[in-house]
């Protein structure tokens, strides 16, 4: 079956890089769409960043364009978020998810098929 496990987080203090893995099994990776989603208790799930199945095409939040660049290696199945610059509003859970084909490079959660259970990242000022 479809899995997702992520890795990576941790807490840094504002300024600092992170970078977040998600390894995937059970699917054709290579061909489908990925995100990064993020999720503070009581708000939604909100949308980080997305990459194609062949990596060319990305898309990014407006509150991370500059600071986060997602990246995905479909040689060894695994989704990266390489987050710099951190800031505390950064704060959150989070999660990657699969978006099986036909797919558009989206960050809107309801498009997602697949997720992983999550890693905290915490950014202290």
């Amino acid at each position: 079956q479809v899995q997702l496990v992520e890795s990576g987080g941790g807490s840094v203090q504002t300024g600092g890089s992170l970078r977040l893995s998600c390894a995937a099994s059970g699917y054709m990776y290579s061909t489908y769409c990925m995100g990064w989603f993020r999720q503070i208790p009581g708000k939604e799930r909100e949308g980080v960043a997305a990459i194609s199945p062949g990596g060319r095409g990305t898309n990014y939040a407006d509150s991370v364009k500059g600071r986060f660049t997602i990246s995905r290696d479909n040689v060894k199945n695994t989704l990266y978020l390489q987050m710099n610059r951190l800031q505390p509003e950064d704060t959150a859970m989070y999660y990657c998810a699969a978006d099986s084909p036909p797919c558009g490079v989206l960050i809107r959660a309801s498009e997602y098929n697949y997720w992983g259970q999550g890693t905290q990242v915490t950014v202290s000022s």
